[in-house]
């Protein structure tokens, strides 16, 4: 049942009422994750890959006040166009930014709240947050791995991002009991690589195993999410020795200039794509895409499970 006080699309409330695959999206990589209007094209472009690949896509943000599951293109747009002027929005800000009615662009911490408010269980992502470098001094980690720890909605992303330190990231999540999957890998992917030398904790193959899991884990009452982690398409990842240098320049630069907080992630991502020559950019509408892909490849063997 879909939260009282939220507002559905009539494309994705029909699709909830009648169990159809459903597959949610963010909206943070539109606003603060790219520049206009490539952040829009890629959207569009991943709903597309929902659609076609037999699922509903829902992307979601908090639209004057009111958290929206199912943005309309208009409204995917002004995202787009307002960028860095719309409030990044994750567990902590949902209440202020829907009690003041403003914009929001949720992260995947408030996507994966939105969602499970929704009723959907399935949702696509670039790469998750983490526990960022340097954390045993500023406590950094992102709200993203406690909600993974709490929300009962499967994250399907190309591994946590690569300017965070991964190992600590696995760390957290083996803590929380979150199960860490990869897709057709025992390798923990690195967003813009394929591999980074770390064990996922369960490879799996296909979309049905993916879904057999989940079930046994929500219906046994294991609370939380599951984090499915999907290599970047070889034809489009980077070089392991490029990413790791344009990460270590980008993360010196922002110790220089003082960046902190929920500010350091669209900062880092920013500069490691202009130290790429736009390289990682394009990585990443890839890995999104593909990602989507595979999103409704398992919200649909997840609504067989339902009937």
């Amino acid at each position: 049942m879909i939260h009282p006080l939220i507002q559905s699309s009539p494309e994705v409330r029909d699709a909830l009422t009648q169990g159809r695959p459903v597959v949610a999206l963010e909206s943070t990589i539109i606003s603060h994750g790219m520049p206009f209007p490539r952040n829009v094209e890629t959207a569009l472009s991943v709903e597309q890959q929902v659609r076609d690949n037999g699922a509903v896509p829902a992307t979601i943000a908090v639209m004057a006040g009111r958290p929206t599951v199912g943005l309309t293109a208009d409204q995917i747009e002004h995202l787009g166009k307002e960028g860095l002027r719309v409030t990044k929005v994750s567990r902590r800000d949902l209440p202020q930014i829907m009690a003041t009615g403003k914009d929001g662009a949720t992260t995947v911490a408030s996507t994966m709240i939105l969602a499970a408010r929704a009723g959907i269980q399935v949702f696509a992502t670039g790469g998750i947050g983490g526990v960022h470098r340097g954390a045993e001094r500023s406590m950094d980690v992102s709200a993203d791995l406690q909600e993974l720890a709490q929300t009962d909605v499967a994250v399907v992303c190309a591994g946590a991002k690569a300017i965070l330190d991964l190992p600590k990231t696995l760390e957290y999540l083996e803590t929380h009991g979150v199960p860490v999957l990869g897709f057709e890998t025992d390798d923990l992917p690195g967003f813009y690589t394929r591999e980074t030398g770390l064990q996922v904790d369960h490879r799996v193959d296909t979309p049905a195993q993916i879904a057999q899991l989940l079930r046994a884990k929500w219906d046994f009452g294991l609370h939380g999410g599951v984090l499915v982690t999907n290599p970047v398409p070889a034809e489009f990842a980077m070089p392991r020795k490029r990413i790791e240098q344009a990460v270590e320049q980008a993360l010196s630069e922002a110790e220089a200039k003082g960046v902190t907080g929920k500010q350091s992630t669209p900062f880092l991502l920013a500069r490691v794509t202009e130290l790429t020559g736009g390289d990682s950019l394009a990585t990443n509408i890839r890995l999104v895409e593909n990602n989507a892909r595979l999103a409704a490849l398992i919200a649909r063997e997840v609504a067989k499970t339902h009937t």
